[in-house]
């Protein structure tokens, strides 16, 4: 129970902090893309506050070398870029340039957000849908409960 209660928590805090820092916005998103224009470098302190909370998080977990609601600390320790990963990214790039929107920002925009980021969500999941007809051996995101300890109920 601890581990939904945590995830739930933390989901909450960031569908807040995007919709305080304006993320669901696609002006604003797109106004900080616009570097040679009408850049609004407002965004650079979003991005600076996450990654600074993401390093802090980072270090106290390997300080601890175990996470508070896992069972294992899992840091990726692959450094290699290969075309998939290359091309996900540029695609990525892309539509966010494109829209403004990427999919956390997107999904909590679906809440309050006009028409338009319906659509774009239904594309976001169709895309989704092609990749696994195209590379059906892709990499998957498995979700499985593991048995909790007697421990962690309480």
């Amino acid at each position: 129970m601890p581990a939904i209660l945590s995830a739930l928590a933390s989901g909450l805090l960031f569908g807040l902090g995007l919709i305080v820092s304006q993320m669901v916005n696609p002006a604003k998103v797109l106004g900080f893309l616009d570097v040679f224009d009408n850049w609004d470098p407002s965004l650079a302190l979003v991005m600076g506050g996450a990654v600074a909370v993401s390093s802090l998080g980072t270090v106290l977990a390997r300080r601890r070398g175990i996470p508070v609601f896992a069972r294992r600390l899992e840091i990726p320790t692959r450094r290699d870029l290969d075309p998939r990963l290359i091309g996900g990214a540029a695609l990525f790039g892309i539509g966010w340039g494109l829209v403004g929107l990427c999919p956390g920002p997107a999904l909590t925009a679906m809440t309050f957000g006009p028409w338009q980021v319906v659509v774009f969500v239904a594309a976001m999941v169709a895309g989704m849908v092609l990749f696994r007809i195209v590379l059906p051996d892709g990499p998957r995101i498995t979700l499985r409960r593991e048995p909790m300890a007697a421990t962690d109920d309480a």
